[in-house]
């Protein structure tokens, strides 16, 4: 699924995840643990695991049911991660645990609530491309655009499963073909195929530069905030949108609620009439529609370079981003992986 990039796209290659320590998040947590209550919160550091497959072990190892476990946000498996989890222990003691390979336990403390999806607002990454090739200044003049004014808010290729298989079987599905027959795989089928109209509707904006500008009819979100409002009500919205303090939006479709208008609305149409089967698929079993924001602010961006063995250059990159965002979004624009520079 290629989509169109920002900044004049990638003229540069190198490896992304050579190992898992060239790929490492760290969540940011907003609330910290009070040190008292019926729930035990651990920051886990983990590498070749699942978030659920973690999650799993920890009521295994506790000896309670997978619901009294808690997570804010899924993490990569292949990468070196840091997430928070928590466990309903009401009058129990704080269990022993056996971190099998993968695993390490950096701290636990207790709090009165569990923790819930969705609880942390960021996410940090430490990257690093081996074998890089390209002119660095140019990379460096890319980075220092992105710093400034972020990129597209795509949804990263790992949304829509091994191959795009949960955005196959979910298209066929919504078209009328074979439900899924797991409540997860539910949600991952439609996550995936409500990403890919959300795409379709960003690529064109992309290629129209108003990805990061106001269109007429937009409906804005404010930075931070899952709140929207009428972009033709606000006399300054297109210098807020400039200045970062809110940003467009794209739908994420369903049934209708809050909509855009005029020339926004015109255009969000045009991309999404091709797929009104699954559309109407989506609003037939309830899903209601919801909006995201075009642009991706790409926050503390720091990087350096590194000399590797055999004359090798290694990028090193920083940056924080919003919880439902993806780095490999970021990537997209300045690397192309060498895999793909055959041909």
């Amino acid at each position: 699924m290629s989509l169109p990039c920002a900044h004049g796209g990638p003229a540069s290659t190198g490896v992304l995840k050579a190992s898992p320590a060239d790929f490492q998040v760290f969540e940011h947590m907003h609330v910290r643990p009070e040190g008292e209550g019926e729930h035990l919160w651990l920051e886990i550091e983990k590498t070749g695991w699942n978030t659920e497959d973690v999650a799993l072990l920890l009521a295994k190892q506790a000896g309670v049911h997978r619901l009294a476990v808690g997570y804010s946000g899924l993490k990569d498996k292949y990468a070196i991660t840091r997430q928070w989890f928590s466990l309903h222990l009401p009058g129990k003691a704080d269990p022993e645990f056996d971190w099998p390979p993968g695993l390490r336990g950096l701290q636990g403390l207790r709090h009165r609530r569990k923790l819930n999806r969705g609880t942390h607002r960021a996410n940090g990454f430490v990257l690093r491309v081996t074998d890089f090739q390209g002119d660095r200044q140019q990379l460096e003049q890319q980075l220092a655009t992105i710093e400034r004014q972020g990129v597209p808010n795509y949804f990263g290729e790992q949304r829509f499963g091994r191959g795009a298989g949960n955005l196959v079987r979910g298209t066929e599905w919504l078209c009328g073909g074979e439900a899924p027959r797991k409540k997860a795989l539910r949600g991952l089928w439609l996550s995936a195929v409500r990403s890919n109209l959300f795409n379709q509707v960003l690529a064109e904006r992309v290629n129209r530069q108003c990805w990061d500008r106001v269109l007429a009819g937009d409906l804005l979100q404010p930075q931070g905030s899952r709140g929207l409002f009428l972009a033709d009500d606000d006399t300054e919205a297109g210098e807020r949108v400039i200045a970062g303090e809110v940003h467009p939006t794209a739908p994420l479709p369903g049934v209708p609620g809050m909509a855009s208008s005029g020339p926004c609305r015109e255009l969000e149409q045009r991309i999404l009439a091709p797929y009104a089967t699954v559309i109407d698929g989506l609003c037939s079993i309830g899903v209601e529609e919801a909006r995201r924001a075009t642009r991706l602010p790409v926050r503390e961006l720091q990087w350096s370079w590194q000399a590797e063995r055999e004359g090798e250059v290694c990028l090193e990159l920083a940056f924080t981003l919003p919880t439902g965002a993806f780095a490999t979004t970021v990537m997209a624009e300045i690397i192309k992986p060498e895999s793909e520079t055959s041909g």
